[in-house]
């Protein structure tokens, strides 16, 4: 039998079972150790927030349509941080080169489940590099998330740069900005996330909720403001701190996934009168500059060969290991109680 973690509504979880599926030619079979949560995304599935609730997107068009939801409850199988061990290889695969083989640890995209079936041409090098402990393998796709925004920011060496959320990919964020030689000020409302950022290399941290977060940034740039701002929480008032903060002719990357109306957002004030450059990272593709030398593929296996040189720490993020049969809590641990975690990890 095989367990899958679903929404069944809005704030409901539950741990089903379904009888395995045969495993059909040019595939894998791979047993689920660990299944990292994503604190953003899919808390927008949890809470009922997400866009495909409610609109369906046009792939061809690229656009969301109005009248017809996308996904619907009961929501199976999110998740997009997996790590397992391969059981079993279609017949038809044999000799396929750089295929991983059974007992092989691999990281991949199958979702919350106890065993995904994996179409082979995308588990080619997703292998565990030899040395990673299997719970780092978890973090490839959020990894190559920052990574991705780090991209689309295009840091230059000395530069100031402000990082507008410091949850796991925040955290991770800073810390590439930092590998990539800027000078990093971490914001976020909760100061134990902000002492962690200091570990991750922040040079300055400023706490959303009592500082006056764009006049501290100035100040500390001499009066010109930020480079650059990197905005990963998703929270439209952060957007709007991210964009006055940075100098008149600065950049800000927008790598939140923001729900509903822009409340707290105003375009009219600096964004307007400083001719704010507003950039989007979204993981579904690398920056447009870029294109012809970086992939998704590629952000994701550099991140874990920067882990596996050990000059970005993960191991450290994981706040909680929950088994499957009580993701429930792990859910509203995370909507409802976010000081007290960081990277939850469902384990299989």
């Amino acid at each position: 039998m095989e367990r899958v973690v679903q929404f069944t509504g809005p704030l409901q979880v539950e741990l089903t079972e379904q009888a395995g599926a045969d495993l059909p030619a040019g595939h894998l079979r791979v047993r689920t150790r660990y299944s990292g949560i994503s604190a953003g995304t899919e808390l927008t599935a949890y809470r009922g927030t997400n866009p495909y609730l409610t609109r369906t997107w046009d792939p061809q068009a690229r656009l969301f349509r109005d009248g017809a939801a996308g996904i619907q409850y009961p929501v199976a199988g999110w998740g997009y941080s997996e790590v397992g061990e391969v059981v079993e290889v279609a017949p038809d695969l044999a000799g396929t080169p750089g295929l991983p083989q059974p007992g092989d640890l691999v990281w991949g995209i199958w979702g919350h489940r106890s065993e995904g079936i994996v179409p082979a041409e995308r588990m080619i090098g997703h292998t565990l590099p030899a040395g990673l402990e299997p719970l780092a393998g978890a973090f490839a796709r959020v990894g190559a998330i920052a990574y991705n925004a780090v991209l689309a920011g295009d840091i230059h060496l000395g530069e100031d740069v402000a990082v507008f959320g410091q949850g796991v990919i925040g955290l991770l964020t800073t810390r590439l900005a930092q590998l990539n030689g800027a000078r990093v000020t971490a914001v976020d409302a909760l100061d134990g996330r902000l002492e962690t950022a200091k570990r991750y290399g922040a040079h300055h941290t400023l706490n959303a909720r009592t500082d006056a977060v764009a006049e501290r940034v100035r100040e500390a740039t001499g009066g010109l403001g930020a480079d650059l701002a990197i905005e990963i929480s998703g929270a439209y008032p952060a957007l709007h701190q991210a964009l006055r903060s940075v100098a008149a002719g600065g950049r800000v990357v927008a790598s939140g996934f923001y729900q509903g109306d822009g409340v707290g957002l105003r375009l009219g004030d600096e964004f307007h009168h400083n001719r704010v450059q507003l950039i989007c990272s979204q993981i579904g593709g690398v920056p447009p500059q870029l294109s012809h030398r970086w992939t998704v593929e590629r952000l994701q296996q550099t991140f874990l060969r920067l882990v596996a040189e050990g000059q970005v720490d993960v191991t450290s993020l994981v706040s909680h290991v929950v088994p499957a049969a009580d993701a429930a809590d792990a859910y509203e641990l995370l909507d409802q109680r976010p000081a007290e975690a960081l990277q939850v990890v469902l384990e299989f």
